[in-house]
């Protein structure tokens, strides 16, 4: 685990960082100790950061995940995963590789938007998505998600997805689903450790759902 309380805060770098987190979230609230032994150990979940995984989130944006899957692979087969390559073909080539008109301007506002993803890195989580949502297509969830997953951060949320609203719902046996207003509020009592209380709250959800005989 690492700290550096003037610029990222804690970062989530292996399972045992997760561990940390969840045994500190099953002390402070005894719902999710509830939670956390219906679901067992949470999942590390991290992933790459940098311009394609971002292209990846706009990919993603509506679409099935087969479909995604197969834009991507074939953006990846042309190379299409560098802002450069990418900010020097037309919409009409990223329009051939599966993209929607919409996605292609978005894709190209990703390239041409010059965000140093090694900088992004150093920088506080606030400003991390302040810096994403800048970009035309990039969302604050996005930007949230990417600062959980590809950055690694301890304590960051993502109120506005619907699968955490629907965890909460449950799990704290509220008598509706909490808007993204409500769940934002909500979860700063889970500081420091919002992003396993994100990771314990999708895999409630997945646990009852799935108990509930809901695919």
């Amino acid at each position: 685990m690492a700290e550096d309380a003037q610029s990222v805060g804690r970062l989530i770098r292996s399972d045992a960082c997760v561990a940390e987190g969840a045994a500190w979230l099953a002390t402070r609230e005894p719902r999710f100790a509830f939670a956390l032994d219906r679901t067992g150990p949470l999942p590390l979940r991290l992933r790459p950061d940098g311009f394609a995984q971002l292209l990846s989130a706009i990919v993603s944006q509506q679409v099935s995940v087969a479909s995604a899957r197969a834009i991507q692979a074939r953006l990846e087969a042309a190379g299409m995963v560098t802002p450069q390559a990418v900010a020097e073909v037309s919409h009409d080539d990223l329009r051939a590789l599966g993209l929607s008109r919409q996605k292609a301007t978005y894709a190209q506002a990703l390239a041409q938007a010059g965000i140093d993803f090694d900088a992004l890195r150093a920088m506080p989580t606030e400003a991390v998505i302040k810096r994403l949502v800048a970009v035309k297509g990039i969302g604050v969830w996005t930007a949230e998600i990417y600062a959980m997953f590809s950055l690694g951060r301890a304590d960051v949320f993502a109120p506005g997805d619907l699968a955490l609203q629907e965890g909460a719902r449950v799990l704290f046996d509220l008598p509706e689903r909490p808007r993204e207003k409500a769940l934002r509020e909500m979860a700063r009592d889970w500081a420091p450790w919002r992003s396993v209380a994100a990771r314990a709250l999708w895999a409630y959800y997945h646990v009852e759902k799935k108990r509930e005989g809901i695919a």
